[in-house]
């Protein structure tokens, strides 16, 4: 199992807006090929976060890029810039 994890800012006081656009994609977030988990983290104060993703794909394909992307921009008016994931071979995964 593999972890992506991409690191994002919100512009300030976009958190609330975002949230819900958020809520509205889970869906199609947990619909992504390999998708096990989803988390989405995030400091109040200065905007930024972390989505970690568990998935049995090491990269994902280029049709998932595709969708990962869109999905990314439906927050364009909320981010400072486009952000960039980064996967990791998982070590531990409790619950």
């Amino acid at each position: 199992m593999y972890a992506r994890i991409t690191p994002y800012k919100m512009k300030p006081g976009s958190k609330a807006a975002a949230t819900k656009v958020l809520n509205s994609l889970k869906d199609k977030i947990m619909a992504l090929p390999g998708q096990h988990s989803f988390l989405n983290v995030m400091n109040d104060k200065d905007g930024t976060g972390y989505v970690i993703s568990t998935t049995d794909n090491a990269e994902p394909s280029p049709e998932s890029i595709v969708k990962i992307k869109a999905l990314w921009a439906v927050f364009k008016d909320h981010l400072v810039e486009e952000p960039h994931a980064h996967t990791y071979d998982v070590v531990a995964d409790w619950s």
